[in-house]
Parts: structure tokens; C-alpha cells; sequence
């Protein structure tokens, strides 16, 4: 039989019925507990590969050797990621592996994949197999940490992955942040330490000291998505009003252990005369005003809710204003200032004066 434009336009017709009539009555098994033919886990395995590299190509990975990189990482992996796919020492959940298809464990497949692909699975997740995107979009200096991890991932032990994710933190450091339960407590002493400080390798912006009014004003936007961050939505949306207050007044009040610092801020001369200009006199020329104006030593602060900058880790500095240009960081009452200058300052002005901050102790505060 000759086929014709027609007769293929009317099979076509046909089969499009058919598939319909297959899907109306109910006869296909979607139950997860039947698992995937073979033909479809190829077919969707496939073209989820082809996709990522795809879409993935032109995104610039930038250095990744940063061992605070890595520590920012590990944190979020154990707890958003390890339930799903589990990790070094860590069997995942039995339900996440009744799932179709079950996430599969990471150790062994990383090396498969290029930093730039691991990048856009993270930051936009796949359909069809239940791994998210990330929470904020836009946020690559959140997103690049989970990179680096992932790259260390494969040659970590059990101890090591431990040491990365929960650092020190115990039951008692946990215990002792009245008005927080526990569990809680040890999610916060994790990563920014029982007396705010971090971890001391930069990975973590320094907490201690900064004003109540200011750490409670950050947990509320970062728990409304006012205030973009995959790695701080999930644990502040969780958090009652007190227990917001609570990690806001025990921060604030805090005393600092030691100054644990592994990130040694840079002495380089010229960076830090620099930095100097840009934050005790600004460039009025650019309309660029002096950091000190606002940022200024704790009895000299214009508001309660500019936060400190002085000791601050650099790196932290340089991420914030990233964010304040690309418009990905908001939510408090004068984040639209801060906008609009980080989007007036040059990446080297951004670091020069991040470094100089950094140089400078917490006791010293700014003066114009």
C-alpha cells in the first residue's frame, strides 16, 4: 500500500488516540515500587546527560582549591543532600531509596561529571528524578562551595567528612544557647562556633559582635526569602520568633574564645593603602562614600542594623558585594543602599577594601 502525506498524517492521528486512551485508562503503572523498564531509564538518563552538558557549556569555574570552600560546602551536604544520597560513613534514608529513580550515592559517580556540569545540576536541579534546584537562584557564590565539595567528596573517609560537616560542635556547646533547643543550637554551632567566630578558615562570616537588632533582622529575611541564600532559607524558616531572638542575643553578647584565624587577612602594602582610602574616605569621584560613614565602630554605629565590618573575613566581604551588585541579597531596611554601590565599585576596589577591613581587629572600629 502507497503511503501518502495523508494516510501518515491519519497514523499519526491514530496513535496520538491511542496514547490517549492508554493514559485515560489508568492501565500504565506509575508506582514507584515497580521501578523503570530498561528502555526508559536509558532514554531519561541519557537525555539528562546530554542536557547538562549542554546547558552547561560557557559557565567560567573559578578556583576551587579553597579549603574553606570545601568546609562552607560540607555543612549543607549533610544536611540537605546526605538523607537523599548519603555520604562517607552515612547510609542513606530507606525512603529516599524507595524513590524512582533512587538517588544514587555521589562518591563514585563525581569523577564522571566536570565542575561546570556539577555547577548547573546543583544550582538547577533535574526534573524527574527529585533533586532540587537550589533554593536561591542566582547565588553562584553559595552554589560553587557545594562544587568544591563534591569534587573532595570521593576522597573523603568517614572521620574526615565528620570533621567537615559538623566541625567540633557537641551536645554541650549546643546546650549552652538558652533558648534553643539542641538540635538546633548544634545546626548554629556547626558552622559559625559557640562564640560566633566561625570556624576560623573563612568559610563563615564572624557573628560576634554584631548587634541584635542586626542578626535577628538577617534570620527574619533570610526565612521570608527576603534575603536570598540556599544555605540560610532552610534553617531560619524553621526557627520560632524567640528562637530567632535567642540566636540573635547569644551572638551579639558573645565573647570570643581565641582569635582563630587561618585565612591570614593580606599585608600587601599597596592593597591595603588602597582599602584604606576606600573606607575612611570613599571616592567621592565615582559617588563611591567611605564604608566607615556607616560601618563604624560599635558605640558609633548610625543604626543598630549596619552590621560590623571590621575583622571580617575578606572573601565573606567580596561575596556580600558580589551579591548586592547582581541584586541576589536584600531584605533588610537599607540593603537598597548598599546595592547601589557595590554596583559603582570595580572587583578590585571590592577586594582592596574587603582586605582592609579584614586587617583590621574588631576593637579597633572604623574612624572617618
Amino acid at each position: 500500500m502507497r503511503l501518502t502525506l495523508g494516510r501518515l498524517l491519519l497514523l499519526a492521528a491514530g496513535g496520538l488516540v491511542l496514547a490517549a486512551l492508554v493514559v485515560w485508562s489508568g492501565v500504565f503503572r506509575i508506582a514507584a515500587s515497580s521501578g523503570h523498564w530498561e528502555i526508559t531509564d536509558w532514554l531519561l538518563h541519557t537525555a539528562m546527560r546530554r542536557s547538562v552538558s549542554t546547558w552547561s557549556m560557557g559557565i567560567e569555574v573559578p578556583p576551587l582549591d579553597d579549603p574553606a570552600l570545601v568546609h562552607r560546602g560540607a555543612g549543607h551536604f549533610a544536611s540537605s543532600c546526605a538523607p537523599c544520597h548519603g555520604g562517607p560513613g552515612t547510609p542513606p534514608s530507606a525512603v529516599a531509596q524507595r524513590m524512582t529513580p533512587h538517588p544514587p550515592g555521589l562518591a563514585d559517580r563525581i569523577d564522571e561529571w566536570e565542575p561546570e556540569e556539577l555547577f548547573w545540576i546543583v544550582m538547577h536541579g533535574v526534573k524527574f528524578t527529585g533533586m532540587p534546584a537550589w533554593p536561591a537562584q542566582g547565588r553562584d557564590d553559595e552554589v560553587w562551595p557545594m562544587v568544591a565539595f563534591l569534587l573532595e567528596l570521593p576522597r573523603l573517609d568517614a572521620e574526615r567528612y565528620r570533621m567537615l560537616a559538623f566541625g567540633e560542635a557537641s551536645g554541650a556547646d549546643a546546650d549552652a544557647i538558652a533558648g534553643l533547643g539542641a538540635d538546633t543550637a548544634r545546626q548554629c554551632v556547626r558552622c559559625h562556633g559557640q562564640d560566633g567566630a566561625g570556624r576560623g578558615n573563612g568559610a563563615f562570616p564572624i557573628l560576634t559582635g554584631q548587634s541584635e537588632a542586626y542578626l535577628l533582622a538577617s534570620l527574619q529575611a533570610y526565612a521570608t526569602g527576603a534575603r536570598r541564600s540556599g544555605f540560610m532559607r532552610p534553617m531560619a524558616e524553621l526557627l520560632s520568633p524567640a528562637e530567632m531572638r535567642a540566636f540573635a542575643r547569644h551572638f551579639a553578647e558573645a565573647t570570643p574564645r581565641a582569635a582563630r584565624r587561618d585565612d591570614e587577612p593580606s599585608t600587601d602594602p599597596e592593597t591595603l593603602r588602597r582599602g584604606e582610602a576606600i573606607v575612611t574616605r570613599g571616592v567621592p569621584s565615582e559617588g563611591i562614600p567611605p564604608c566607615a560613614s556607616c560601618h563604624a565602630a560599635d558605640g558609633e554605629r548610625r543604626y543598630p542594623v549596619y552590621p560590623l565590618l571590621a575583622g571580617q573575613h575578606a572573601g565573606y566581604i567580596v561575596d556580600q558585594l558580589g551579591a548586592f551588585r547582581k541584586g541576589v541579597r536584600g531584605g533588610t531596611p537599607f540593603a537598597h543602599i548598599m546595592a547601589t554601590i557595590a554596583e559603582r565599585l570595580t572587583d578590585r576596589q571590592m577586594r582592596d577594601a574587603a582586605v582592609y577591613l579584614a586587617s583590621l581587629s574588631p576593637d579597633d572600629g572604623l574612624r572617618r
